[in-house]
């Protein structure tokens, strides 16, 4: 017993270490893209929209990244394969960012237009990659972690990381780096920074190959949880191995069909993935949206607000004068105000299980909405740098707790889904009867259960146990039937005409979804109504503002079982 706990300890540490090296890059990399982005000449209302491309890529890839995760079969599990192929785009961008200029000098004399169109590729790259690997992350942590107590634990540990890499990646801008002794082997300030983040972010991504997907079945992954007094399935018969070693070649070749085909269809299968949305997860979407906009519109600008607001600067201002000082001091102490939230973001990551352990996710999750416009209202007016800079760190509650509640949550409704998904568990079920019919109009050759080899891990977090007699019964039609009945089945796509399960990846990109509006919106409105009311102080407002909206849509939010009654569901 107390191997198996260290066992999960070190799978959880070795999974958010890779949390821990994607804030650290996400931190560092997009507070340095507006330096970078002036000095080659983009102007600043261009400069804000190159920063919303990569929210606007995830906002698409998102969805159909967590449903192609939850249907995916292969020997390394149905996450980690997306996970390190978004990590391959994160650190090409790392190495696109610092060398843009000499990439462009490749290609042509006038270097200039291709350095800021390579700038901005980088740019979205690391942003989008970034942004969207969190949502196969969550996954796998679901995954490993089904005991709703041990979930919860798993998204404090997740969140301690996020934000100890937020701690880490917003200090090593802030260092000179052209001066220190890796400048030698690493090249200047933004070549070194971005080399230091290519290795940190290596390393963490490395030890993912450590981590063991238990969690999926040889049956099915999204039926359900396993019985505990289900006998052991017997494996496939010997005769077998060479048939499933020639198909599941041929499903690796329809997954990349499968895929092309994605592509010709990606604006109906947005709707479809988007409008098919259980009504729990659809009212937690709708108020982590709300408060993850009150949150990110104070965090965008909350620099901003302190340079122009609070120390009367003018970021226009030429360099030297007394206006463009005051305005780099105010950032400085903006930079320090988010410093201190991720400071206490970290704190109360440690202590979020015990809070709720103690109050119930209900009272912690509506404590952290409701506290986060009083102190966006403390900002909006006062005029101390000290209760402004306090008021500010304290939003780390409401961060920490976004970023852990709203996914225990989600797994709680997967975990029973029973009570929280009947609706959509009965429309499998008729999903799974139309399969029943269509199989026997093939010859019986595939009946109701799943193929033993379309699974490459064993153990699942929602799976069923079919009975020995089942899979002995499919093992045997196996047997008798030729490779070429299987390829052929294979080929003909038989499932692709019956609507997917639906699996936790896919609510969990749902999620994350809200995550990424809530980053556009606020970039696209903010800089008209400052213009508006002329008042930087509007930011602070329009925050509080979305807050208030934020509490109502967070009460309801269903906890438990009484709140299906309570609200209808």
């Amino acid at each position: 017993m107390a191997q198996r706990a260290q066992a999960s300890k070190t799978q959880l540490l070795l999974v958010n270490s890779l949390t821990f090296g994607l804030e650290v890059c996400l931190a560092a990399g997009i507070t340095y893209m507006p330096p970078l982005l002036l000095e080659v000449g983009v102007e600043e209302k261009f400069m804000t929209m190159v920063l919303g491309i990569g929210p606007v890529l995830g906002l698409v890839f998102v969805p159909l990244i967590g449903s192609a995760s939850d249907h995916w079969h292969s020997s390394y599990g149905r996450r980690r394969p997306f996970i390190w192929m978004l990590c391959l785009g994160v650190l090409l961008s790392l190495f696109v960012i610092p060398h843009a200029s000499s990439l462009a000098s490749l290609f042509t004399l006038n270097a200039r237009p291709l350095e800021i169109a390579f700038l901005i590729l980088g740019i979205g790259l690391l942003d989008c990659c970034g942004q969207v690997c969190f949502t196969p992350l969550e996954a796998l942590l679901s995954d490993l972690f089904q005991d709703p107590d041990n979930c919860r634990q798993a998204f404090s540990m997740y969140a301690f990381m996020i934000s100890l890499g937020g701690c880490i990646g917003y200090l090593l801008p802030a260092i000179d780096w052209g001066g220190s002794f890796l400048a030698p082997y690493l090249g200047g300030q933004e070549t070194c920074l971005f080399g230091l983040l290519a290795i940190i972010f290596l390393g963490c991504v490395l030890a993912t190959l450590f981590v063991t997907e238990e969690a999926a079945t040889q049956v099915d992954v999204l039926d359900g949880p396993e019985p505990k007094d289900a006998p052991p399935k017997p494996s496939p018969p010997a005769c077998c191995s060479c048939q499933l070693s020639r198909s599941s070649c041929l499903l690796q070749a329809r997954h990349v069909m499968q895929a092309l085909r994605s592509l010709c269809t990606l604006a109906p299968r947005l709707h479809s993935l988007y409008c098919r949305i259980p009504k729990v997860i659809r009212r937690l979407f709708v108020a982590e949206f709300c408060s993850w906009m009150a949150l990110m519109t104070f965090m965008l600008f909350y620099t901003d607000f302190v340079g122009e607001g609070l120390y009367h600067g003018v970021p226009r201002a030429k360099p030297g004068t007394d206006a463009r000082r005051h305005y780099d001091e105010g950032v400085r102490m903006g930079s320090l105000g988010l410093f201190l939230q991720c400071i206490t973001s970290v704190f109360f990551s440690t202590i979020m299980d015990r809070l709720v352990k103690q109050f119930g996710t209900r009272t912690v999750y509506l404590a952290s909405v409701v506290f986060f416009p009083g102190a966006a209202f403390v900002m909006c007016v006062s005029h101390s740098i000290t209760i402004v800079t306090v008021s500010a760190a304290l939003t780390g509650f409401t961060f920490s707790a976004l970023q852990i509640l709203p996914y225990t949550l989600a797994s709680l409704y997967h975990h029973e889904k029973q009570v929280f998904l009947h609706k959509y568990k009965s429309k499998e079920e008729e999903d799974a009867t139309c399969t029943d019919k269509k199989s026997a109009f093939s010859k019986g050759l595939l009946s109701s259960q799943k193929l033993p080899y379309q699974n490459g891990h064993t153990g699942s977090l929602y799976s069923s146990s079919s009975s020995p007699s089942s899979t002995a019964a499919t093992s045997s039609a196996l047997c008798v039937s030729s490779s070429c009945d299987v390829s052929l089945m294979m080929m003909m796509g038989e499932a692709d005409s019956v609507a997917p399960s639906r699996g936790i990846c896919l609510d969990l990109a749902v999620l994350d979804s809200a995550f990424l509006l809530s980053q556009v919106v606020p970039s696209l409105f903010m800089g008209s109504i400052v213009q508006f009311t002329e008042s930087v102080t509007a930011y602070m407002v329009s925050a509080a503002g979305f807050g208030l909206v934020a509490i109502y849509f967070a009460t309801k939010v269903v906890f438990d079982k009484s709140d299906m009654v309570k609200y209808s569901v």
